[in-house]
């Protein structure tokens, strides 16, 4: 496979003699293999030379099979030390190991424990940065996945205001959203669903409860699915009835800032110019003390992954990239809103994957 193989030419530059990779999201990006294996261990072998080897739970292992990976799958029983099961199939296939890499991020400590007596004399090297920029630029297959999944995340914004009524609950509006998505097949969501009523919405990561809808209400929508091992991510920030001028100047700002940020994204402009033209936008109109978080994150395989949309951050777009465009204002015992897309970075600008309609939407 071609990225086994990039993986391999940089373990070679670098003088690593293998990588073992343990996130759910690198082995599938590896193998094509998505699994939770919750606490049993699951692992992508990946050496210069030699031939990669998948490790999973044996009950997992026809399924693996079906995934298209053509290369050793090691399965172990529930009594079985995969450790040592890792260490023969390593061993068999190099001799001496002076360098290793590994997702720091993502291993645990008694994990690196474990790997640090058995390959003893071995340096570890993290391998995050590499697969970062391997994951960076998406290819058609990927794409296709992502643009279906911010179809569905668009359906399910619909559905979310076709559901709002008074007295019915932020959480009732949810649970309509996503039954109203199993019966798509959606198996996954992407992250938690986030349905926010009134001055609930002030809180960028607030948890849906028992609030019930009222009109004069603005509401919030945060979710996303997951579409063959790839995500969407969408927010939409809808009125209940007519509001006060106060909310609707908030909204208004917000969508300008969100606006300016789309302009903006063209290949060769730094993120860092990105979520400048957002921020401003919003300080100019008084509220920036009131937009906490960065102005985005990449999207793909995770929900967040590289890059990072930070007034700090001086990558240059891509072709390829795709990333969530999302600025906010929370006024706390107010009102909150975001306005989300999810972009892919073309010749000369972006294509905007999620389509529901961001002019203000007045729910009678």
């Amino acid at each position: 496979m071609e990225r086994i193989h990039k993986l391999s030419e940089w373990m070679k530059e670098e003088d690593i003699q293998f990588s073992f990779l343990t996130s759910t999201e690198s082995v599938f990006y590896l193998s094509q293999f998505y699994s939770d294996p919750h606490e049993r261990l699951l692992g992508v072998a990946v050496f210069q030379d030699a031939e990669p080897f998948l490790i999973c739970p044996a009950m997992e292992k026809e399924d693996a099979k079906k995934t298209g990976w053509n290369h050793e799958i090691i399965g172990y029983s529930d009594i079985e030390n995969p450790w040592e099961l890792v260490k023969h199939a390593v061993f068999k296939r190099i001799a001496k190991i002076n360098r290793i890499a590994i997702e720091k991020e993502h291993l645990n400590v008694e994990r690196f424990e474990i790997l640090s007596e058995l390959f003893s004399n071995a340096q570890f090297i993290s391998a995050e940065e590499k697969l970062r920029t391997l994951r960076l630029i998406k290819d058609e297959k990927e794409l296709g996945a992502i643009r279906e999944a911010c179809s569905l995340a668009d359906y399910a914004i619909e559905v979310g205001c076709s559901e709002i009524k008074e007295g019915k609950t932020e959480l009732d509006v949810l649970a309509a959203i996503e039954f109203a998505l199993k019966k798509k097949g959606i198996t996954a969501m992407a992250f938690s669903t986030m349905v926010l009523t009134g001055a609930n919405g002030a809180s960028p990561h607030g948890n849906p409860g028992l609030t019930k809808i009222k009109k004069g209400d603005l509401v919030l929508f945060d979710l996303g699915v997951v579409v063959n091992g790839y995500c969407s991510d969408i927010t939409r920030t809808v009125a209940f009835g007519d509001i006060n001028d106060k909310q609707k100047e908030i909204y208004d700002t917000v969508l300008k800032a969100q606006l300016a940020a789309i302009s903006a994204s063209k290949p060769g402009i730094k993120c860092s110019e990105v979520d400048f033209a957002a921020r401003s936008t919003i300080e100019k109109a008084g509220y920036g003390d009131y937009f906490p978080h960065r102005l985005g994150h990449g999207l793909g395989i995770s929900v967040h992954e590289y890059p990072s949309l930070t007034e700090t951050n001086d990558l240059l777009l891509e072709k390829g990239m795709v990333y969530t465009i999302e600025p906010g204002i929370y006024v706390p015992g107010v009102a909150g809103v975001r306005i989300e897309d999810d972009v892919v970075v073309t010749e000369n600008g972006v294509e905007i994957l999620t389509k529901f309609p961001k002019e203000l939407q007045i729910i009678s």
